[in-house]
């Protein structure tokens, strides 16, 4: 409840700046931690082995980022988020509203560490029209979307949620879990996620975030009935640590049901 009540105060605008516009997203240099996102998830996709026809987004926020490597191997992308706000937000993204944020600069680096000589116009399409629903989640419910998906994904990916309306390290591993379930068996997990983060700022909203080790990432994966395949982390720079938040670092985990 004290969750919930925190998130009415989230400002999408605010986060996105804190967090997706420079010192952050600078692309400049790999030692920046956006360009480090990207590429997890660039060349994890790049084995070609996760593919199918949908993949489902857990928590999407106001981001697409994400989603960028992951749009050349699904027929569909579900987005999803408990908040409407970030609902609407990635609404305007999908129609090419004016006004909508800029995620060009993310879009031209991604197809240029695929390194397949694309226009990045061509991917923001692809993206765009792949997106075919954005729909509301609690991953706090057994059934996070209401009812099971159908068919079930056969993918997940979740950027940044989990542990940020968790309480604690067991409603975390309850929450990996019930998102597990709108995943087929075989099914593959990707997750990016904070380390030893305790709170974020997004504008009035200060948010509390359950503060992980690697440890607590394997063991949560493997309590909730997924087989790791990769674990990486990202140790937050000086000039990285600007207020918004107390991260340590981010993992990234690939992770099979």
């Amino acid at each position: 409840a004290a969750l919930r009540e925190g998130y009415e105060h989230f400002d999408p605008r605010a986060y996105l700046r804190n967090n997706y516009l420079p010192p952050r997203a600078d692309f400049s240099s790999e030692e920046f931690v956006v360009p480090w996102k990207l590429r997890c998830l660039a060349e994890t996709f790049a084995s070609g082995e996760i593919r199918g026809r949908t993949l489902i987004d857990v928590g999407s926020g106001p981001t697409i980022y994400q989603l960028l490597s992951a749009c050349d191997h699904f027929e569909e992308i579900v987005a999803t988020d408990y908040l409407a706000v970030n609902r609407e937000e990635l609404g305007r993204w999908a129609r090419g509203e004016p006004g909508a944020f800029d995620w060009s600069p993310f879009i031209q680096h991604v197809c240029k560490i695929e390194g397949r000589g694309e226009p990045w116009q061509d991917k923001e399409r692809r993206l765009r029209q792949r997106l075919r629903r954005i729909l509301p989640i609690d991953v706090h419910r057994p059934e996070p979307l209401g009812a099971p998906l159908r068919p079930p994904a056969d993918a997940l990916l979740s950027a940044f949620c989990l542990e940020a309306v968790s309480p604690d390290r067991a409603a975390f591993v309850r929450a990996l879990a019930h998102v597990g379930n709108l995943l087929r068996p075989g099914g593959h997990a990707l997750l990016l996620g904070a380390l030893g983060e305790s709170f974020y700022l997004a504008g009035a909203a200060r948010l509390p975030v359950v503060p992980l080790q690697e440890s607590d990432v394997r063991e949560a994966l493997a309590a909730a009935g997924f087989a790791l395949r990769e674990l990486r982390s990202y140790a937050m720079p000086p000039a990285l640590r600007t207020g918004v938040d107390d991260v340590d670092g981010v993992f990234f985990a690939h992770a099979q049901k």
